[in-house]
């Protein structure tokens, strides 16, 4: 096995002298190389050329490529999609080591024959484009030198890295402001005395999406939110995949169309999230980065790169995004909608962008612009009209009403047989009928509110619960005012059933969650 290749975009190069070989010899034998181990020619001219490896389960494709630079050839397989772990597993070294020892035979069986060849490669350089190597997939990451480069704006990558630096400001921003929320919380002077540290409203304060917030008319979250990040992991992984596709498709899209995907696919997918998450905050760049990748299939399929280099970048595209929304799905923390959202969005805006007839009809790039903003507004418009506006906020400050009363209910438990019996019955009446009377009430409250389907079980437990506690209480009262255990089997069962709503509530919040 090769030796391991670890990096941003892993890779190895090899320098080799031509020394008596001609450019053109050189190539013809490399060509005839690629040809023999089943590569996919990709580009052939007097200046190099460019192959895929093939598909298999070690590999989803690397780009092979060799460059005639004066008296030098240089060789470089580098991997096409994002590494897990940041590693080649040895992939490049094995292409490299296959390819020149099928070097060694190609040059033997050559001999005698090269006059024929000659003229088979230079009718073959003819029609090939020799600006192509600029324009190749990969070719912007022979720009990035070391590390920093990934964050300087330069020709075909100047947007992102803009997008990357205004992530890591906004969440280096984040720490500093929570860290001093935190410091002031400790020391008595953030919040009233017996206030609980609540770590979503200062992430509320700072951008964080939240479909209550957003209905109510902040739409500027779907904004704010996609620079969010709430850890350093997050992101980390988040920046690593923005840079990866920033690469490949900020220079066929272009910087102010990449910037246009990246924002629109971000507020689609802010969109989704709120219509898909009822409850808690949202936030961070993976649904704009989801629409990068939609718009890397959208180049795709508008034919951007050359066909082999098409179905290579193909594979391993699609095997990342499928393996980004395969976790989504199984992973509660990660948010599946805003992947969708970006997605699809991506797809739709770039493939609007980058084609002068989207339509089979020619549109000017100022209306194309103006196209996917009225796209983009409309579908934000229509969701939020659509979506029903839940009252979690105002059903949870009555369940904290309904809870207090129900374990003032409790205080019926620890009467004591030495107590006299109007004081018994007077505790019954207090902490049990009053309390469970309230609660119907307040019950009666949560009835006139919108609310989805967990919070709508939450209610008819409660409205069981009041109903039932009423009558426990009641008939507590009776049991007592008589002075026997006459009711003290239905008693029983009351308190049983009430037991098994508990669990049954537990059990089909389980199954929604």
């Amino acid at each position: 096995m090769g030796a391991w290749k670890w990096g941003y975009s892993p890779k190895v190069e090899k320098f080799i002298p031509l020394g008596s070989f001609s450019a053109d010899r050189y190539l013809i034998i490399a060509t005839r190389v690629i040809e023999n181990l089943g590569w996919k020619l990709s580009h052939v001219s007097a200046t190099g050329i460019i192959a895929y490896t093939n598909i298999s389960f070690q590999s989803y494709s690397e780009e092979v490529s060799i460059r005639i630079n004066s008296n030098f050839a240089l060789f470089k397989s580098e991997c096409i999609g994002v590494q897990m772990l940041f590693t080649d597993y040895g992939k490049n070294e094995q292409n490299m080591e296959r390819f020149f020892n099928e070097f060694e035979y190609v040059e033997y069986h050559l001999e005698g024959i090269w006059e024929q060849e000659i003229d088979v490669f230079e009718q073959l350089k003819a029609t090939q484009d020799d600006s192509y190597f600029e324009r190749a997939p990969l070719v912007n990451k022979d720009k990035i030198k070391n590390v920093l480069y990934l964050f300087y704006p330069q020709k075909g990558y100047r947007v992102t890295p803009v997008i990357v630096l205004i992530n890591i400001f906004f969440w280096l921003f984040c720490v500093v402001f929570l860290n001093i929320a935190i410091v002031l919380y400790i020391r008595g002077k953030l919040g009233q005395q017996g206030d609980v540290f609540q770590l979503q409203s200062l992430y509320l304060k700072l951008g964080a999406n939240s479909r209550a917030l957003v209905l109510k008319g902040e739409w500027w979250r779907l904004l704010t939110q996609q620079f969010m990040h709430f850890s350093f992991f997050h992101l980390f992984f988040n920046m690593y995949a923005l840079i990866y596709i920033g690469l490949m498709v900020e220079p066929k899209l272009g910087s102010t169309k990449t910037l246009v995907v990246y924002i629109l696919s971000g507020v689609c997918g802010g969109i989704l999230s709120v219509g898909m998450h009822t409850t808690g905050i949202m936030g961070g760049a993976s649904g704009p980065i989801l629409g990068m990748f939609g718009a890397l299939l959208a180049l795709m399929l508008c034919k951007a790169f050359e066909k082999n280099a098409n179905k290579a970048l193909f594979i391993s595209t699609a095997i990342l995004v499928a393996y980004m929304l395969i976790n989504g799905a199984f992973t509660r923390r990660v948010d599946n909608a805003a992947h969708i959202g970006g997605l699809i969005s991506g797809f739709v805006i770039c493939y609007l962008l980058y084609n002068e007839r989207p339509f089979r009809v020619g549109m000017p790039v100022a209306v194309r612009y103006m196209v996917s903003i009225l796209l983009v507004v409309l579908t934000a418009g229509l969701s939020i009209l659509w979506m029903p506006n839940y009252q979690q906020k105002e059903f949870e400050k009555l369940q904290g009403d309904f809870l207090e009363n129900s374990r003032a209910f409790n205080q019926v438990y620890y009467i004591e047989r030495s107590f006299p019996k109007v004081q018994k019955l007077q505790i019954i009446q207090s902490s049990g009928l009053d309390k469970w009377k309230a609660n119907q009430h307040i019950v009666k409250q949560m009835e006139q509110l919108v609310l989805d389907e967990k919070y709508q079980l939450r209610r008819r437990y409660n409205s069981k619960m009041a109903e039932k506690g009423y009558l426990l209480a009641s008939l507590m009262y009776k049991q007592t005012e008589a002075g026997n255990k006459q009711y003290q089997r239905e008693i029983t069962a009351i308190m049983t059933e009430m037991s098994e709503l508990g669990e049954e509530l537990r059990v089909r919040l389980e199954k929604i969650e």
